[in-house]
């Protein structure tokens, strides 16, 4: 099991929730949250050190079976993507190991509970 992070520009959201979806992917949690990339840790104006503004930007998490990981990913990155060849701001995709899974209703565990 593994777990998808994926940080996209909010206006991309109902693209990459629908390419989930065709990939029978429909169990997500969608966070609104603000960050910076590949932008300047500090910034000078009139000579003062500023930090760069936090733009807003969209949280995606889905924990999905290991059969599911390539498909996720694929969808993620072609919605996401703002053109062909993508420019800065489109996001990132984290994928990290999902140790447990434990539905609260049922108690089912792994794979069966995602």
């Amino acid at each position: 099991m593994k777990l998808i992070i994926a940080i996209i520009q909010p206006e991309k959201l109902d693209e990459v929730r629908q390419a989930l979806v065709d990939r029978d992917i429909s169990r997500v949690t969608v966070s609104r949250v603000t960050g910076h990339g590949q932008q300047q840790d500090i910034d000078l104006y009139r000579g003062q050190e500023i930090t760069p503004d936090l733009l807003p930007k969209t949280r995606i998490e889905v924990a999905v079976n290991d059969a599911f990981v390539e498909p996720a990913i694929d969808a993620i990155i072609q919605a996401a993507r703002d053109s062909d060849s993508g420019k800065i701001g489109d996001g990132k995709i984290f994928v990290v190991p999902l140790e447990q899974c434990i539905r609260i209703r049922t108690g089912e565990r792994g794979g069966e509970a995602i």
